[in-house]
C-alpha cells in the first residue's frame, strides 16, 4: 500500500492555506492508496503561561480550539467523497508537552474515537531557562532558547531525545497516537548551527531505550521526507542512524510529506526504496 501517513490542512495556522481538496487530488494523482490527514491539534490552553519565544511560534502552532468542529467537517466530508478512490484517515499531530499529559490525555478521550491515524511529535522543549520554547520556529528563537547548549549539541541532542522518550512512556489512555513523528526534528537547523550528523553516546542510549519501547509497544515511526526540503536540515527524518536501528528492532516506518501545501504531496516518496 502507498501511503501518505503524516499531512495537513488549509486549516493550518503556518500551512499555504490551499485546498485540501486539491492536495487529496494530487496524492490520487501520484497513485497514493492511502492518506493520512494529521492536523496539529490545539494546544492546553494553559501552555501559553510555559511559552517563551517568538509569540507566532504559539500563536500558528496548532489548530485553534473553535477551529476543530471545521477541521472535523472538512477532512471528514473529504473521507466520504474519495472514498472510492482512495482511502483517508482523520486524525490529529499531537503535541507532546511534559507537564501536560492529563490535558492532552482528556482531548484524545474526547476525539480519538473520530479518528483513525494519529502522530505524537515533539515540537517544543524547555530551553536553558526552562521556559517551553519552539523548536522548529526560526534560528533566532532556536539560538535564544539553548544558546548554553550549542557549544555541546550532544547535550543538546540528550535533552531532546530524553524528552522523545518520555513521550513514548507516557501514559496517554487508549487513543494514545501510535506513531512518533520526525524523531529527529532537533536537527532542523543543523547546517545553520553546524550541529553534529551523527548522535553521540548518550542520544544513543536514549534512542534505543525508546525504540525498544516503540516495538513492544508496536508503535510506528514517522518517515518524514519534510527536513530535507528545509534550508538548514537537507535532510528527512528520523535520519539513517535512527532508522537502521529501527529497522532492526521491526519498528515500521511509515512515509510522510509532512505536506502543507499541494507541491509537498508525496514528495520524497522514492527515499522509502532505502527501507526495502
Amino acid at each position: 500500500m502507498k501511503i501518505d501517513g503524516h499531512t495537513h490542512t488549509e486549516l493550518c495556522p503556518h500551512g499555504s492555506r490551499e485546498s485540501t481538496e486539491k492536495m487529496i487530488q494530487k496524492a490520487i494523482q501520484l497513485g497514493f492508496d492511502h492518506y493520512c490527514i494529521t492536523e496539529h491539534a490545539p494546544l492546553p490552553l494553559a501552555f501559553s503561561q510555559r511559552y517563551k519565544g517568538n509569540p507566532l511560534g504559539l500563536s500558528t502552532a496548532s489548530l485553534a480550539w473553535e477551529d476543530l468542529d471545521a477541521y472535523f467537517d472538512l477532512a471528514e466530508g473529504l473521507q466520504k467523497k474519495y472514498a472510492d478512490q482512495i482511502q483517508i484517515s482523520v486524525g490529529f499531530e499531537v503535541d507532546y508537552l511534559p507537564g501536560f499529559e492529563k490535558e492532552t490525555r482528556a482531548f484524545l478521550n474526547q476525539y480519538g474515537p473520530r479518528t483513525q491515524q494519529n502522530i505524537l511529535s515533539v515540537h517544543f522543549m524547555a530551553g536553558t531557562d526552562d521556559a517551553m520554547w519552539c523548536l522548529d520556529f526560526d534560528t533566532d528563537d532556536f539560538q535564544a532558547a539553548f544558546s548554553s547548549l550549542l557549544s555541546d549539541p550532544q547535550k543538546l541532542y540528550a535533552r531532546y531525545f530524553q524528552l522523545v522518550y518520555g513521550s513514548a512512556a507516557a501514559d496517554l489512555g487508549p487513543y494514545r497516537p501510535q506513531r512518533i513523528g520526525h524523531m529527529s526534528l532537533i536537527k532542523k537547523y543543523a547546517d545553520f548551527f553546524k550541529l553534529p550528523d551523527d548522535f553521540g553516546a548518550d542520544s544513543l542510549a536514549l534512542i534505543n531505550r525508546t525504540l525498544d519501547l516503540l516495538a513492544k509497544q508496536g508503535r510506528e515511526l514517522d518517515f518524514n521526507t519534510a527536513g530535507l526540503y528545509k534550508t538548514y536540515c537537507n535532510d528527512f527524518y528520523p535520519g539513517r542512524q535512527i532508522c537502521q536501528l529501527a529497522q532492526k528492532k521491526g519498528i515500521p516506518l511509515v512515509f510522510g510529506s509532512d505536506a502543507h501545501a499541494i507541491s509537498e504531496v508525496g514528495r520524497g516518496y522514492h527515499l522509502t526504496q532505502m527501507l526495502n
